[in-house]
């Protein structure tokens, strides 16, 4: 199995969880064609199971970690 992350299919806010509906941050591509989206609690419960089925696991699970933004006063 490989594991890869593919920049052109970055997941988007529209992605939804196929386990609960929240925002999606795993994408995994199975080997029977299908793909599964989960959010990072759900990737992270599925994950050793998902390994055995999957052609690519693409985790955008890190960008839970960036520091977001603040605006300026100005810019309120």
């Amino acid at each position: 199995m490989t594991t890869a992350l593919a920049p052109s299919s970055a997941l988007s806010a529209a992605d939804r969880c196929d386990r609960c509906g929240a925002q999606a941050y795993v994408r995994v591509t199975l080997t029977s064609g299908g793909e599964l989206l989960f959010c990072a609690h759900h990737g992270r419960e599925h994950s050793e199971k998902l390994r055995d089925i999957a052609i690519t696991i693409h985790d955008e699970t890190g960008r839970l970690d960036a520091t977001p933004t603040i605006t300026s006063e100005d810019e309120r």
